[in-house]
């Protein structure tokens, strides 16, 4: 007589929790397995968080608004291409594009959620102390701009209590260089009546290391906004995994 295999006989899963098989779905239902993982993958979030859950779990959760489908191969699939959770949600859409099962559905989940942490990543930081409030600061920075894959340019201006009162994007580049204008950015400070700036701009190579360019438009800056006595704190250069304070380093 062939044996009936029980589910205690088969394979333990890598992760606990990673109960759904990877199988085709019956067209226009959500099958029970599908559905029972769904609930339980959505009970082991609240009962331990995040924290307790690899990222292509998280990023399965993300996309359960995505009906009646098992979004498991999908969230592997996309890590497998970008890496981590991080990349994955701050990806141009056109790369997400060209994984197998991403269309506008998922773009947009994903785009929501990018956007959620770049909001809550900012309320912690706007009509705040930046001196007194620099890990934020760096943490801001870091969401905003760390995963970019062109140069972006960002400058932060402060009141006269070093309280920020607005933080503007003022040119994107390509993948190793953005023009900026130091008239404009001064302009700009002048506008908003300004006393301060925190320059911000990524490196897509994820070396912060500044350039000879960087340096060069970073002094402009500073004598144009010192004629008009405005201070420059720093200029910060956000990399894949660390910055670089201008400060810090010795360059202001």
């Amino acid at each position: 007589m062939t044996r009936t295999h029980a589910f205690s006989d088969a394979p333990m899963p890598l992760f606990s929790g990673d109960e759904a098989p990877e199988q085709a779905l019956v067209a226009g239902r959500l099958p029970s397995y599908i559905r029972d993982h769904r609930q339980r993958l959505r009970a082991r979030f609240m009962e331990g968080g995040a924290a307790a859950m690899p990222d292509y779990e998280l990023l399965e959760m993300v996309l359960f608004a995505v009906p009646r489908q098992d979004m498991k191969p999908l969230a592997r699939a996309l890590i497998d291409r970008f890496g981590d959770f991080a990349r994955v949600i701050s990806a141009p859409s056109e790369q997400l594009r060209q994984v197998a099962g991403v269309g506008d559905t998922v773009i947009v989940q994903l785009k929501l959620v990018e956007a959620a942490a770049h909001r809550l990543a900012r309320a912690r930081v706007m009509h705040r102390h930046v001196l007194s409030s620099w890990d934020q600061l760096l943490d801001y920075c870091r969401t905003a701009m760390s995963h970019r894959e062109i140069e972006q340019f960002r400058v932060l201006y402060l009141d006269r209590k070093n309280m920020l009162v607005a933080d503007e994007e003022q040119a994107k580049g390509t993948v190793d260089h953005v023009p900026v204008y130091p008239r404009e950015v001064v302009k700009r400070a002048l506008e908003l009546n300004a006393s301060a700036l925190i320059l911000v701009h990524n490196h897509p190579s994820g070396d912060p290391t500044p350039s000879e360019a960087d340096i060069s438009v970073t002094a402009q800056i500073c004598d144009a906004a010192e004629v008009m006595g405005i201070t420059v704190h720093d200029h910060l250069i956000v990399g894949k995994s660390r910055e670089l304070s201008f400060r810090s380093a010795g360059y202001l």
